[in-house]
C-alpha cells in the first residue's frame, strides 16, 4: 500500500528551475489534499575559509556571520518566497497560502538541512528541481539533488529544468 501524501517539502534555491519545480508540488498538494512546507537553505561559509583570508577569530566572524544571516537574510529570502507565492496564484488556481504551511530559511549544507527539515516536519515527500550544472550535468542529476536521492528514506520528487523555453522566474512572476 503506498502512502498518503499530506505534507510535501519543496526545497528550493530560489533560481528558475525551483520555481518551476513548485507547480509540480502545488498541483501534487492539491491533488493529496496536502501541505507543502518551502524550505530554502543559506549555505554557511567553513571556518577553515575565515582562517585562510586572514580572521584570526574564526569563531567570533562565524557566530556574527550566522547572526546577520538571521537578521538580514532571513527576513528578505522569506518575503521573496511570500512574494512569489502569491504572484503564482494565478497559475496554479488556488491560493498558495492555502497550499503552504510554512516557510523555513535555515543555514547550512543544502542535503543536510532537506533530510532534516524533511524529518522534523513529518513530510511525506521532497520536491526539487535540479539545475543539470557541472561535469556532463552531474551525469545528468545536479550534486545535491544526487545527494538527497540517495540518503532519503522518503520519496523525492525531482525536476528537471524544460528542454524548451520557459519565462517562469523568482524575480520575473
Amino acid at each position: 500500500m503506498i502512502p498518503q501524501i499530506k505534507k510535501i517539502l519543496y526545497a528550493t534555491d530560489l533560481t528558475k528551475n525551483s520555481s518551476y519545480a513548485f507547480y509540480f508540488a502545488a498541483d501534487m498538494a492539491r491533488k493529496h489534499d496536502a501541505k507543502i512546507v518551502i524550505l530554502h537553505c543559506i549555505g554557511t561559509i567553513p571556518p577553515s575559509v575565515y582562517m585562510e583570508a586572514g580572521f584570526t577569530d574564526a569563531e567570533r566572524v562565524l557566530t556574527r556571520a550566522k547572526e546577520q544571516e538571521k537578521e538580514e537574510d532571513v527576513v528578505e529570502i522569506k518575503k521573496q518566497l511570500e512574494d512569489f507565492c502569491q504572484k503564482v496564484e494565478v497559475q496554479i488556481g488556488s491560493p498558495c497560502e492555502a497550499l503552504v504551511s510554512g516557510i523555513i530559511v535555515r543555514a547550512g549544507y543544502a542535503v543536510e538541512e532537506i533530510l532534516n527539515t524533511a524529518d522534523t516536519e513529518g513530510c511525506d515527500v521532497i520536491v526539487l528541481g535540479t539545475h543539470g550544472k557541472g561535469l556532463l550535468r552531474q551525469a545528468f542529476l545536479g550534486s545535491v539533488a544526487r545527494s538527497v536521492l540517495e540518503r532519503s528514506r522518503k520519496p523525492v520528487f525531482i525536476v528537471p529544468l524544460p528542454s524548451e523555453k520557459t519565462d517562469i522566474d523568482w524575480a520575473a512572476v
